[in-house]
């Protein structure tokens, strides 16, 4: 029987339960088990694809086209297995289909309310990522933190669920915060008390504490909580911040965290492999040559607005045992009197990630032409290729007000347009091009000597296009089309030739990187780069 992991977080926001849900996942999979991962997010929003990164840092993409939360990007990075839609839920999409099934008089007339309508739907949610992945363990993470009013149906939906599984089949791992006091010199259990008092008054008991801290944790704290929170000794671990989140797997299973879940799952599995892991943080910690690059961006002041494309670059750089320093630089300051590309001189690499609206545009255009001027490498993803056909347009192929449809609908040189058979006067949400489309490359390109092949598949979010009446006029100009989807209808990718490394391409490739398996695209960017430190 499937078993199930809930795992919970208290105290305050932001202690890494995405990474403990993550690093339990990577551990469990170590052992041979088949593993999913889901996160139930309590906002109101249907998905996370209509807000502002500021509000909720990047929407990531999975191969089926959901937008979902970037915990996900987590859980694929350590567990590399691929997600799907039911692997994020939020109210907004559990109201939304409630809604509906009672406008289709699905309910019979009943009188429609939290318990047991919105709890059953949630609960199906659950139970379907189990069934459609044949799944040995179902990790589930319920977003916010214990005592907010919003996730209050999510903890009665997985209370139900343990109910109905047998205790034996389900687990409830609570995260939680202890302070250290430097007024005293010591920990304070107390927070965590009361955290777990309140999930006890949702009628859940925790199997397991996770004890997020800075400083390691004396003796007397772990026997303090496994008293008065009623847990084992040994299902008390500690979770310290460290210096990079990929040794976490491997800090949690010293304190034999995935030894202790089997356990008390009642799961037979080996023992974990994690030669392959090990490996990968051992060349981490090993690195030694530094690499300079720019990440040109307009929600530059969040990092986790671009959370997948800078664990794609250190990725690239752990498997070249090469540290990847990335400079976080708003496209908006290198519009100012036109001499922000000083700020770009000594680097190494510029790229250019997605967004939208026209907000700091210019600068990422400036960006894009001081990297082919100084040939600088360059990697623009989703609208950063946009960006560089706009460049291009302008500075060599002499087509002086060449925009996007998106930012300046008047210009008479749309370079980048909506694609066929689209308007703008639909609805913003769950309408742009998501999810996996296949590429097929140009022989003889960098593209090719990246990928070591033809034809890919990669992840999609955009609404606007190459605009294929230009395709002649700038591949005359010296513009190379290194990648179209199979019908030849779209651009996926352009690029310079005689560079190391001048590619756009219009996916997200940041979503298919790995730690321990890196995407080849960012491999040849961050080999660009070492390439011209070297040299300088």
């Amino acid at each position: 029987m499937t078993k199930y992991v809930f795992v919970t977080g208290g105290v305050v926001s932001g202690l890494g339960k995405g990474i403990t849900a993550a690093s339990l996942g990577r551990l469990l999979k170590a052992r041979g088990l088949k593993v999913a991962a889901q996160k139930l997010d309590p906002y109101i929003n249907v998905d996370p694809g209509t807000m502002s990164p500021y509000q909720h840092g990047e929407v990531y993409v999975t191969e089926d086209g959901a937008e979902t939360d970037l915990d996900l990007g987590h859980y694929e990075r350590f567990i590399d297995e691929d997600l799907n839609q039911y692997s994020n839920l939020t109210t907004g999409k559990v109201y939304w289909n409630v809604l509906n099934k009672e406008r289709r008089g699905e309910y019979l007339g009943s009188t429609v309310q939290v318990i047991p309508h919105i709890t059953n739907e949630i609960k199906e949610f659950v139970y379907r990522v189990g069934k459609k992945t044949n799944a040995d363990v179902v990790i589930t993470e319920i977003g916010g933190t214990i005592g907010d009013i919003e996730s209050q149906p999510f903890l009665e939906a997985v209370r139900q669920i343990s109910l109905e599984v047998g205790r034996e089949n389900s687990l409830f791992i609570h995260v939680t915060l202890v302070p250290y006091l430097h007024c005293s010199e010591e920990h304070k259990s107390k927070p965590t008390q009361h955290s777990v008092k309140e999930l006890q008054g949702m009628g859940i008991n925790p199997n397991l504490i996770i004890l997020r801290c800075d400083e390691p944790l004396e003796e007397s704290i772990f026997r303090k909580i496994s008293m008065f929170c009623n847990v084992k000794e040994d299902c008390v671990i500690e979770n310290i911040t460290l210096p990079n989140l990929y040794e976490a797997p491997l800090m949690l299973e010293r304190a034999h965290f995935s030894e202790v879940v089997c356990r008390e799952l009642g799961l037979k599995a080996s023992a974990p492999d994690l030669n392959e892991w090990t490996e990968m943080v051992r060349r981490i910690k090993d690195s030694r040559t530094t690499v300079e690059i720019g990440l040109v961006g307009k929600y530059v002041a969040l990092h986790d607005a671009y959370l997948s494309v800078a664990e794609a670059l250190k990725h690239a750089g752990y498997a070249q045992k090469v540290c990847v320093n990335i400079h976080w630089i708003d496209s908006e300051e290198l519009e100012k009197d036109g001499a922000g590309t000083e700020s770009l001189t000594w680097l190494d690499g510029i790229l250019v990630p997605g967004g939208f609206g026209n907000r700091g545009i210019e600068g990422m255009i400036l960006a894009a032409r001081y990297a082919r001027e100084q040939k600088i490498p360059y990697f623009g993803i989703c609208l950063g290729m946009q960006i560089a056909v706009i460049e291009f347009a302008r500075n060599v192929a002499g087509l002086e007000d060449a925009n996007s449809g998106e930012f300046d609908s008047a210009c008479v040189h749309k370079v980048i347009d909506f694609m066929s058979g689209q308007s703008d006067g639909i609805d913003k949400g769950g309408t742009l091009r998501l999810g996996a489309y296949p590429c097929h490359i140009a022989g003889g390109t960098t593209m090719e000597r990246c990928y070591q092949k033809l034809q890919v598949g990669e992840r999609h979010r955009h609404r606007y296009e190459f605009n294929n009446t230009y395709r002649t006029l700038l591949q005359e100009k010296g513009l190379t089309l290194s990648g179209l989807s199979p019908d030849g209808e779209l651009v996926e990718a352009v690029e310079l030739a005689g560079r190391p490394f001048h590619v756009g391409v219009q996916f997200h490739p940041e979503f298919k990187s790995r730690p321990n398996r890196p995407h080849p695209l960012f491999m040849g960017f961050i080999q660009a780069a070492v390439e011209r430190a070297d040299s300088r």
